[in-house]
């Protein structure tokens, strides 16, 4: 932070003396996080470092700012420098940009596009929105598989510049299919007469250009890659997506799927740039459902209304909390999974008879916990009397009956949802609590009212 405090002075200064040059040649030494990170300090000045910077700078800031703050700048700029940075970013990045603008204002943009990037930047936002298509780019190397070393090399030299990696290439038939790639490493440590289809081992990965950017995700965290290649149905390679665009996708389900299941609809700005009426908006109707279900605990408790005890009612909270917890530490863990791609759908019969023996081991555990604490309750208050073992029972059963049900209730609700097309990150711990709750109930009176029959009705 001092360090930032110390940068943050320093061009302020830079610019007071309104001393371009050394402006210019301050901020192009810096790191392009360094000045991401100015652009934050400086919101104002946003504009002035984009214009201040080298074109290939300005570029790579622009393309790792967040979407308010590129639409913040971008409508500030001179139309020049617009056209420059438009056609000088690379595909994917543009093609990100134009899928968080306005339709109108896309249109517009595109028409600042060289022929051939118009063309290009059309053909990626065709692609179904969440799709992979939408994140590759065309800019990569191909070879054919009766290449020699000297002449991939040579290649490699000629069009390497305009490439997003030459970590890895793409070797490809007369057709453009995709037949295999080959490791940079693997072509720099072969011998000179050896050649591309020599160095084949037939272990391709592959993604598909209208699968979901979450199962590219999962490819990616399974395989260990930088890049991986994009085919259609026929396997005519398409283009790349590079491992910086799955972070960034990786971190935006993460950050949505963290928020449902908070209780809320996923924010599609930072927090700080939502404004309040839009952050109720997205607030206001889970509260809605969470708010009417929990009504429903007012209808158990009015059906049990005639079995009351003072010691009942009180002991109500101890089982709607045991019964939520329960609930919401299985929802999660199930969700947890499901992103990262350890359970699928066939699984839940697995996940079913997994949860209900760690749901009825936690409810045994905090069931002889519930009797223990009525009996130390008795010797040292004689709250419940000769009767004390039966107040106990019913707490400890309750405790299993519920604590087993919110285990059920909890990893299956994903399942569910997951079936039916919805994001499991819905069944968030609340939604889950609220459930659990109102059965919850049901379960405990059901259990004191035959256990206690005979106190309760004497």
């Amino acid at each position: 932070m001092e360090e930032l405090a110390m940068l943050v002075a320093h061009v302020e200064e830079l610019i007071e003396r309104g001393d371009q040059t050394e402006l210019a040649d301050y901020l192009n030494e810096l790191n392009i996080s360094d000045v991401e990170e100015l652009i934050d300090e400086l919101p104002e000045y946003g504009p002035l470092f984009m214009e201040t910077l080298s074109l290939k700078r300005a570029v790579n800031v622009f393309r790792i700012l967040d979407f308010p703050t590129q639409e913040r700048i971008l409508k500030k700029l001179p139309a020049s420098l617009i056209r420059e940075l438009l056609n000088e970013m690379p595909p994917d990045d543009r093609t990100s940009f134009f899928s968080e603008l306005k339709g109108d204002v896309v249109k517009r943009l595109i028409i600042l596009l060289t022929p051939e990037e118009r063309k290009e930047a059309l053909s990626l936002l065709g692609y179904p929105e969440d799709s992979v298509g939408r994140l590759m780019t065309p800019d990569y190397i191909t070879v054919k598989e009766h290449w020699t070393m000297p002449r991939v090399l040579d290649h490699i030299r000629r069009y390497g510049s305009a490439s997003e990696t030459i970590d890895v290439l793409y070797v490809i038939d007369s057709d453009g299919k995709l037949v295999d790639d080959v490791k940079i490493k693997d072509i720099l440590l072969a011998e000179p007469d050896t050649k591309v289809e020599d160095l084949i081992d037939n272990r391709l990965i592959s993604l598909h250009a209208d699968d979901p950017q979450e199962e590219a995700v999962t490819i990616f965290r399974m395989n260990n890659r930088v890049a991986l290649p994009v085919v259609d149905e026929q396997d005519i390679m398409l283009g790349i997506v590079t491992i910086d665009d799955i972070l960034w996708v990786a971190n935006e389900e993460y950050t949505e799927d963290m928020q449902r299941m908070g209780g809320t609809e996923a924010l599609d700005e930072p927090y700080l740039d939502v404004s309040i009426w839009h952050l109720v908006k997205k607030r206001a109707g889970w509260l809605i459902v969470l708010f009417l279900g929990q009504l429903l605990t007012f209808n158990v408790l009015q059906a049990y209304e005639a079995k009351f005890t003072t010691i009942l009612v009180l002991l109500m909270p101890v089982i709607m909390s045991s019964g939520g917890n329960s609930g919401s530490q299985a929802s999660t863990l199930i969700i947890q999974a499901m992103a990262m791609g350890e359970v699928t759908l066939r699984d839940w019969w697995m996940v079913m008879k997994r949860e209900i023996l760690s749901g009825l081991l936690l409810g045994i555990i905090l069931g002889v916990l519930g009797f223990v604490r009525i009996g130390a309750e008795e010797v040292i208050k004689h709250t419940y009397g000769d009767v004390w073992y039966l107040y106990g029972a019913a707490i400890g059963c309750s405790l299993v009956g519920v604590v087993l049900w919110g285990s059920l209730v909890g990893s299956m609700l994903p399942f569910i949802l997951r079936r039916f097309g919805a994001d499991p990150a819905s069944s968030s711990a609340p939604f889950v609590s609220t459930i659990v709750d109102v059965t919850g109930l049901v379960i405990y009176f059901s259990f004191a009212t035959f256990i206690l029959r005979d106190v309760l009705f004497n």
